[in-house]
């Protein structure tokens, strides 16, 4: 009798320790989904103190995945409205240059959360087809954002475009624009690497690039060659400072922010009149990429696609340092306009 009693006592037990368990498990994970559901965050513990540039914390799981649905299309009216979110025209571009970084610049500055990135290049101001559909056109290719962030978009053939600089001025006169450049001969090589993958994806034969970089006629530099003339970059910014002063253009190393980007994205921020919110939290290095990837918190992380960070081909070294002598004296004129000194041979 008394063994039967125990055994009866630890089964009513074993019901209500399961019970209590069971509610304990409840209580967390419904306590969880709520703090996931709030549709605002203070920022004060992970971005610092709150003030006049308070912002929603848009790199929360919520409101990442709330824009996202957004930018599909898949948002009403109705929930636009009640969110209170906008499609805004860039209150800065990166317009230059290509093979410099500009995807990565732009996926580092989307980790700050008062940036909205458009993710396709636009091509507006480049694209005759395209800037005759007008600036409406333009705004609603815009991401959706909310009122007090900055939208930003780049198109790096912006920087070469003669028709551009007007274009972007008759839009806003005082919209900052951001370059990002490299080694002008690292640059070039890279942008004939691009080409050349493209070129071998389709079984189509390519000139070496030694042949397209020298003229066979004279033995000089090429000029006609694209690769060569877009790392010329005083050229291009000469055309700009006939419509905007310096002051609202802010020169990136390309070079540095592979290998050391968040001094450069610090930088930015003060450029854009950003408080500093991106840290070396939010950047952390691939080993097996051999690039820093982003984090956004702690459940979503970002890493650049696979075709950044192409081998480059061998390039015979004559060829270099005939391509390095050529670009010197724009590289001085370069730093002389900017005011920003590069380490370039």
């Amino acid at each position: 009798m008394l063994f039967k009693q125990q055994a009866l006592l630890r089964q009513k037990l074993f019901v209500l320790g399961s019970l209590a368990i069971g509610s304990l498990l409840y209580l967390v994970a419904r306590v969880g989904s709520l703090d996931r559901l709030q549709p605002l965050c203070p920022v004060d513990g992970r971005f610092g103190p709150r003030g006049q540039d308070e912002i929603p914390l848009r790199a929360l799981q919520f409101k990442r995945g709330l824009l996202h649905e957004f930018r599909k299309g898949n948002a009403t009216k109705e929930q636009i409205r009640l969110h209170n979110l906008v499609q805004q025209l860039p209150k800065a571009i990166i317009i230059g240059v290509r093979k410099g970084g500009t995807r990565a610049l732009l996926e580092m500055l989307n980790l700050h959360p008062a940036v909205v990135k458009a993710s396709q290049e636009i091509h507006f101001f480049d694209n005759d087809e395209n800037y005759a559909k007008g600036i409406e056109w333009y705004r609603k290719k815009m991401p959706f954002s909310y009122p007090h962030q900055i939208t930003i978009e780049k198109s790096p053939a912006y920087f070469i475009t003669e028709e551009v600089p007007e274009r972007i001025y008759k839009m806003n006169s005082s919209i900052k624009l951001l370059i990002i450049v490299r080694e002008p001969t690292t640059r070039a090589i890279s942008d004939y690497t691009q080409v050349l993958e493209g070129k071998e994806r389709k079984n189509k034969t390519y000139y070496k690039f030694e042949k397209l970089a020298i003229d066979p006629n004279t033995c000089e530099v090429n000029t006609k060659y694209k690769a060569v003339r877009t790392s010329i970059y005083t050229k291009h910014l000469e055309r700009w400072l006939k419509y905007f002063p310096i002051e609202q253009f802010h020169i990136v190393d390309g070079d540095r922010l592979i290998t050391e980007p968040l001094p450069e994205l610090q930088l930015v921020e003060k450029f854009l009149n950003l408080p500093p919110r991106i840290s070396q939290y939010n950047l952390y290095f691939n080993a097996t990429r051999g690039f820093y990837c982003l984090r956004f918190n702690i459940v979503f992380n970002k890493c650049l696609a696979g075709s950044k960070g192409r081998i480059h081909p061998e390039v015979d070294t004559s060829v270099i340092t005939k391509l390095r002598k050529f670009f010197h004296p724009f590289n001085q004129k370069f730093y002389q306009i900017t005011g920003r000194t590069f380490n370039w041979p």
